[in-house]
């Protein structure tokens, strides 16, 4: 294997997780019981691996983080009033459920598009 820890990588496993949780409602929402537990045990795993990162990630490189996780919040948030303006414009509103769902995504999406696009330096 021999991939190495990395901030960036941290923080996307913590937007993953986040994402994952956001979608829970609409589980829970929909009755879809099995689906619901199914995801947690996922979400769990995606937190077990965040933690495993963090311990292998190089003292030097985790000040790096906490910039990397506010930029994470922020695009959490951009994506979450994309899809908003979207649902409130376009689609019609379907739900905060389905907002919480779909901006998430949207926002961890642009997140690791940010990443690849502009590496933090450092």
């Amino acid at each position: 294997m021999g991939a190495t820890s990395s901030p960036e990588r941290l923080s996307l496993l913590v937007g993953l997780a986040v994402m994952m949780a956001a979608t829970l409602p609409r589980y829970l929402i929909g009755g879809y019981q099995t689906r619901l537990i199914l995801l947690t045990f996922a979400i769990v795993a995606v937190l077990g691996v965040a933690l495993a990162q963090w311990r292998l990630l190089a003292a030097e490189a985790r000040p790096r983080l906490p910039v990397l996780l506010r930029r994470l919040v922020v695009f959490l948030a951009a994506g979450l009033v994309a899809m908003a303006a979207w649902q409130g414009l376009v689609a019609g509103w379907s739900g905060w459920a389905l907002l919480a769902s779909h901006g998430t995504t949207l926002g961890l999406l642009l997140h690791a598009i940010a990443i690849w696009l502009k590496p933090l330096r450092d």
